[in-house]
């Protein structure tokens, strides 16, 4: 059976990896999750243990791979997904706790007393191992049933791989009530070997060096132009992404490894305030959006909230990609908030430069 490390050389062979010694350091600890889990015996884990009365595997150690954005975490991930010896998925992790909340709050209509159980037994069920690309948590909700959740999936035999760009301790860093957090932190750092990927390379950078990444106006030659952005960044991906907030459903409509796509509309033609703008900065590093539109009085309301989910992009550093009607200095040359859009035009500018984002 070839290994991680033959697979990735032959890659890097025929010209689809390049080279990287952070990379190539990863590939042994992931190789070794991959031996471990083909060397298990191949019981049931879940209710389909304890009903057919088979013991199931205990979980392998995992691993928690982090580092900086566009290091090649996702793709080494993947790399070792692909070649699972065992049933697995692979999810972004906002998107599977959006699922558990979901079936926490089932099993509560239903009267059910520990509602975290049901939803380990039904996701423990058919597999043994558990991918999650961009580990967070930024919301009290998560943070608060984590720890439960992932002692009841090691328990059931699931082995957990991650990747993140936090350090573990730096997770739900300044959250409320944080001091109940804090066990989920030793129990990740117990039950999956902690790894950094320090790469100096940002692939994901250098994929955009000489591209522009803002485009006015809208032509059906700019629309294709960012297709193949799309294309070439996250392979054409079409999977969207659901983000909770207060309560709130935030939908990123393509989202694919951190890389986001939506349409001015769909970011600020709804009553979204900071806190959504945060978590959409908090779960994408790099965000395209396309068309958008003159702003004047008549979209006063939008073109608020399109001030603020720059300032978060901004600050959070996320490398985003424009379409517009015009140049940023004259997206908004009348009405009452065209004084105030001259700093939002200025960043923009700042955004587009090719080092902008880099530490």
């Amino acid at each position: 059976m070839k290994t991680l490390m033959d697979i990735y050389a032959a890659r890097v062979a025929e010209g689809r990896l390049r080279p990287d010694p952070a990379q190539e350091a990863v590939l042994p600890l992931l190789e070794r999750v991959r031996r471990e889990l083909a060397q298990q015996p191949k019981g049931k884990s879940g209710l389909l243990s304890l009903i057919g009365g088979r013991r199931k595997p205990e979980a392998v150690r995992g691993l928690y791979l982090w580092g900086g954005v566009g290091r090649g975490k996702s793709m080494l991930m993947d790399l070792f997904y692909e070649h699972a010896p065992v049933p697995a998925r692979r999810v972004h992790f906002h998107a599977f706790m959006q699922e558990v909340q979901a079936g926490i709050e089932a099993a509560r209509r239903a009267g059910t007393a520990d509602a975290i159980g049901p939803v380990v037994e039904t996701i423990a069920a058919d597999i043994r191992l558990l991918c999650f690309d961009e580990m967070q948590i930024t919301d009290i909700a998560d943070a608060m049933i984590v720890g439960r959740l992932f002692e009841g999936l090691f328990a059931r035999g699931v082995t957990v791989v991650t990747t993140s760009n936090r350090v573990p301790d730096d997770l739900y860093k300044d959250g409320l009530n944080r001091q109940l957090f804090l066990p989920f932190i030793v129990l990740i750092k117990d039950r999956l070997e902690v790894h950094h990927l320090h790469s100096p390379v940002d692939y994901r950078q250098g994929r955009l060096t000489g591209t522009p990444v803002y485009f006015h106006p809208v032509t059906d030659e700019v629309r294709a132009t960012i297709d193949d952005i799309w294309t070439d960044l996250t392979g054409g991906a079409r999977e969207s992404l659901t983000l909770r907030v207060k309560g709130r459903d935030v939908v990123l409509p393509r989202f694919h490894n951190g890389i986001a796509r939506a349409r001015f509309w769909d970011l600020c033609g709804q009553m979204f305030g900071p806190g959504d703008y945060l978590a959409i900065a908090d779960a994408v590093k790099l965000m395209i959006i396309e068309d958008i539109p003159r702003l004047t009085r008549s979209n006063f309301n939008e073109a608020k909230r399109f001030v603020t989910l720059i300032d978060a992009l901004y600050e959070a550093k996320v490398r985003t990609i424009c379409t517009a009607v015009d140049a940023p200095e004259r997206l908004y040359i009348e009405g009452s908030g065209a004084f105030e859009f001259e700093r939002t035009a200025s960043r923009l500018r700042e955004m587009q430069d090719a080092s902008w984002g880099e530490d």
